[in-house]
């Protein structure tokens, strides 16, 4: 026999080497994938409060997670963070700093988790871009407009996935909710409602005072001008003083805002009206506790929202309501819901709140490259919202925006405050 091959045979030859070469492909794809699903995450969770402990114990839970380490810049609240966790995993805490710049050090770690406060969100996450770790930031991921854009920036120069904490994002019954709208559920949806209430009390008159043991003052101020410590600032009523925070309406509207801004598939505003004010009590609080805004867009779109701090007679049975042309649905952590024109119920879905879904997303980013449900970008977009309402506040001017990017126009007073100052050798950069 011939030992060369005729071209039906070459053919035929050459076939099942590339059907075995494929099927070795495949194999090798799919090892790698099932390798990658395993592979083991490093966390390192800077801001260690109630919600940071809380993240902190979350991630320790989850399958091939390991929370290495824990940062605080008090150190009482960095102890309980370690034993919480250790509590949670049934070994040793975490090795507890003080300076989160140790976590950046560390070159095992493969994520950064940003639960500090507002003005520590976006230099934190940017560095730690630099330092090429993936992040998760709470909401807002900054705290100012320019703040935002950076972080955006530092993801993308370094390749890195970074999250924010709107968890609702990866809600499944959130995300039906959203897919009927754009698929036309109520018809076209034209305006979006949101609310927020809670029974806060007075921010009192703050006294100055020495700096409690075992808190570094300065470290806590970072990136913000230092000023003097008043017994009034920690260590959560820091969110009504404009040099900190950014109000309720950062604190918390933000959650509400984004799935507003992503029900009506808008980006930025063209127009922002504020009203409001410090009405409850008389005391040092800056930011309002009784806040009406009004984002404006293209396309005769609207988002409004609502926010009383020290009042809980309005609550509602859910957090936004969509208006559209042949109806409106309403949407909470527990259910969405249909209203025909003459607002009857024609249809009421579950929705399964936890945060759990949204984490598993940033870790399918990380070992997968899975597309992440909150993209910075759009983590950066609702949080301008945010940024925008509070700078119509602080003027008392209606802001005009440039549709694509919500920069402010022809207001220099209003984009004076698209950024800040900051304390030397803290200034954030990419």
């Amino acid at each position: 026999m011939s030992s060369k091959l005729n071209r039906r045979g070459f053919m035929a030859a050459a076939g099942a080497t590339g059907v075995a070469a494929s099927l070795i492909t495949a194999d090798a794809s799919h090892a790698a994938a099932v390798q990658n699903a395993n592979r083991r995450v490093i966390v390192g969770v800077m801001g260690t409060g109630g919600r940071g402990t809380g993240l902190a114990s979350a991630f320790a839970r989850l399958p091939n997670v390991e929370v290495s380490v824990v940062c605080d810049v008090d150190a009482a609240r960095v102890g309980r963070a370690s034993a919480a966790v250790a509590k949670v995993t049934g070994r040793p805490g975490p090795r507890a700093v003080e300076d989160f710049r140790r976590i950046l050090d560390d070159k095992a770690v493969d994520l950064l988790v940003v639960a500090t406060c507002n003005h520590w969100h976006a230099p934190a996450a940017i560095l730690a871009c630099a330092a090429g770790k993936h992040v998760y930031v709470e909401k807002p991921c900054s705290y100012n407009p320019r703040e935002g854009e950076l972080l955006v920036q530092a993801a993308r120069k370094h390749r890195r996935n970074v999250q924010m904490g709107n968890q609702r994002r990866s809600y499944a019954g959130v995300i039906r909710a959203m897919d009927e709208l754009r698929n036309g559920a109520i018809g076209r949806v034209y305006m979006a409602q949101s609310w927020y209430q809670s029974n806060r009390g007075p921010t009192g008159r703050g006294k100055p005072a020495d700096v409690p043991k075992g808190l570094n003052y300065a470290l806590w101020q970072g990136p913000a001008p230092h000023r003097p410590f008043r017994d009034n600032y920690l260590h959560y009523k820091w969110h009504w003083f404009w040099h900190w925070g950014n109000g309720e309406l950062g604190n918390n509207g933000i959650h509400i805002i984004d799935l507003c801004r992503w029900g009506l598939g808008v980006d930025y505003p063209t127009r922002v009206v504020s009203s409001g004010g410090r009405y409850r009590f008389d005391d040092d609080q800056e930011t309002p506790d009784s806040h009406v805004v009004s984002f404006e867009f293209e396309g005769r779109k609207q988002i409004t929202w609502e926010g009383f701090s020290c009042s809980r007679q309005i609550a509602r049975p859910y957090h936004a309501l969509f208006h559209g042309e042949r109806g409106t649905m309403t949407l909470s952590d527990t259910s969405y819901a249909f209203f025909d024109p003459a607002g009857k119920e024609t249809r009421r879905e579950k929705v399964q709140s936890g945060d759990t879904p949204h984490f598993n997303n940033l870790l399918a980013a990380i070992r997968n490259n899975e597309r992440l449900n909150s993209e910075i970008l759009e983590g950066h977009k609702s949080t301008l919202l945010c940024h925008l309402g509070n700078i119509a506040h602080r003027t008392g001017r209606t802001i005009r925006c440039n549709s694509k990017d919500g920069t402010i126009l022809n207001d220099k007073e209003a984009a004076a405050l698209w950024t800040r100052e900051y304390q030397k050798g803290f200034e954030p950069r990419v």
